[in-house]
This record gives structure tokens, sequence and C-alpha cells, in this order.
């Protein structure tokens, strides 16, 4: 896991980030635990309460559970629930995109013309 101290968002978010993209891509089962929140601190060299600011974030959305003693442990997740998560990243970056097409004068034409020269690209 790769943190930045000079990125601007807050470290416990880059946890929790990293953590919820990789549950959400499959990369931890369901039932699986994350790493216990001293061992993580220690190898990030961060507090042990921004490990836990972190694991908590990713509690409230539904993601993990909490068990006492045990960790936090990865939730099943819900089709549709998965389904919703990466439209909303498909959507998160589409916007960004719309924002450097504005930036660079390009017109909607030219915006969409580029989406669909890069979906035909995928295609190949």
């Amino acid at each position: 896991m790769k943190i930045s101290q000079n990125s601007g968002i807050p470290i416990y978010q880059q946890i929790a980030d990293q953590f919820r993209t990789d549950i959400l891509e499959g990369k931890f089962a369901q039932g699986e635990y994350l790493p216990s929140i001293r061992g993580l601190a220690k190898d990030l060299k961060i507090s042990v309460i921004t490990t836990i600011k972190a694991y908590e974030l990713l509690e409230s959305e539904g993601l993990v559970t909490a068990v006492q003693g045990k960790g936090y442990y990865v939730n099943a997740q819900d089709g549709e629930m998965l389904r919703e998560q990466h439209q909303r990243k498909v959507e998160d970056a589409l916007t960004e995109a719309m924002k450097y097409a504005k930036i660079a004068g390009m017109s909607n034409e030219e915006l969409m013309a580029t989406l669909q020269t890069l979906l035909d690209f995928e295609e190949e």
C-alpha cells in the first residue's frame, strides 16, 4: 500500500480508498480479514488512530465488519452495490474528463468523438 504525505488527501482516506478499491475489485474475498490495525500502522509508519479511522470509514460504508479481538473482515458484496460503486467511479472519471476537455477548449462533439475513438480502440 502506498501512502502520500503530500497529496492533500488525509492518510486515513487514502487507506480507506485503497482498501475500498481492492474490496470492490475482488482482491479481498468475503470473510477475509484486513491486515491488523497495529500491523498496518507499523508497516506504514503511521498512527494506530489513523488506521482505526480508515477501518471505521469502511465499516460505516458496509464494506467490512469489526469483530472484537479479531479485527475487520470483508462483508459479502451485493452485486448491485458493486455495479453502483463502479458506475460512480465511471461518472467521476467522466466528470474529470469533461473538466479537462473544457480547459482544453474541446467541444462536446470533440469530446464524444474522443470517447468513441477510445471505445473503438478498446474493442480491437
